[in-house]
């Protein structure tokens, strides 16, 4: 593949965002303190209204909404959602009888889905969770939240005396989430040369979230345009371990009608290469230090690229 046929692909994408300081304000309600929490495990937990709690819509989503807010107030970044972010922890909640009661369970879940702790609440009568009340479900949130957050504490304390420098030492480590709605082989083809081109960025990427302080995802559209074209907008999506989401890098193009369909090759490189430093400016933006800071191994790794560096596959759990 010659440069000139990659820039003359490149040279057709559109950056239309990349800075990680523009107002890019949680997605739903993590509330306003989420940037003081004190819980030292960089985490966000996302609860999503339990479907085998044993209550109705409406309960479940105020069972949601009540212990998100009662973590909150425990000063654990915590969040009601049915779309978690890639680095989200969740909180899946369950319910089962036992004789006249019910008693609730969460499970803490990391962000690769694997079960890391599990706890119970206190029993409440079957005839009051039947019809359960908002200020019902928020008494099982207040019992629920100090639980949760102790076995956050703890899961924190086990990482930090198996690995003390896991979240701070070396480059800042990306989890590569995937892209999503592109034909053919769009997606594979687009996230492969994104993790290459990253490489050359001075991250860490990884397949796999733990350990990783930032996440990326695409998002991929392809519509009709012109006579005999296809307009194609992909969407590279950079979110922090706590939620937030840092900034977007968008590209825009035309092409051929039924191109995509066939091996995207010079396209997802072209169109890689140029999002890679769009996604690097909005984590350098995140992590740059204050003035009078000396900057951070992180900040110094892609405040000056390396050469491209081999795409770390899963980080074992430790």
């Amino acid at each position: 593949m010659s440069s000139c046929s990659r820039r003359a692909v490149a040279g057709a994408l559109l950056l239309l965002a990349a800075c990680g300081d523009l107002p890019q304000p949680y997605r739903g309600r993590p509330g306003g303190n989420s940037a003081v929490l004190a819980v030292p495990m960089a985490i966000r937990l996302a609860i999503s209204p339990p479907q085998d709690a044993l209550l109705d819509s409406q309960g479940a989503q105020d069972l949601a909404d009540s212990l998100a807010n009662a973590l909150l107030q425990a000063e654990v970044p915590a969040i009601a959602t049915d779309t978690p972010l890639p680095l989200d922890w969740k909180v899946a909640i369950s319910a089962e009888r036992q004789g006249s009661s019910i008693r609730p369970r969460y499970r803490l879940i990391d962000a690769d889905g694997r079960e890391q702790a599990v706890t119970e609440g206190d029993r409440v009568p079957a005839r009051d969770w039947q019809n359960a009340s908002r200020a019902l479900l928020e008494q099982v949130a207040a019992v629920a939240a100090p639980k949760i957050t102790q076995q956050i504490l703890r899961i924190e304390a086990g990482r930090k005396a198996s690995d003390p420098l896991a979240l701070t030492a070396g480059p800042p480590r990306i989890h590569m989430a995937g892209v999503r709605g592109a034909p053919g082989d769009g997606n594979a083809a687009l996230a492969r040369e994104m993790a290459k081109f990253l490489g050359t960025q001075g991250f860490t990427v990884q397949d796999s979230a733990e350990g990783a302080s930032f996440a990326l995802h695409a998002e991929v559209t392809v519509g009709p345009a012109s006579r005999g074209t296809e307009r194609v907008e992909i969407v590279w999506i950079v979110s922090r371990r706590d939620g937030q989401e840092l900034g977007r890098v968008a590209q825009i193009n035309e092409l051929p009608a039924g191109r995509l369909a066939r091996p995207w090759g010079d396209i997802a490189y072209a169109a890689s290469e140029e999002a890679a430093d769009g996604v690097r400016t909005v984590v350098a933006n995140a992590i740059a230090p204050r003035a009078g800071e000396q900057p951070t191994a992180a900040a110094q790794a892609i405040a000056t690229p390396q050469p491209a560096a081999p795409w770390a596959g899963p980080r074992s759990a430790r």
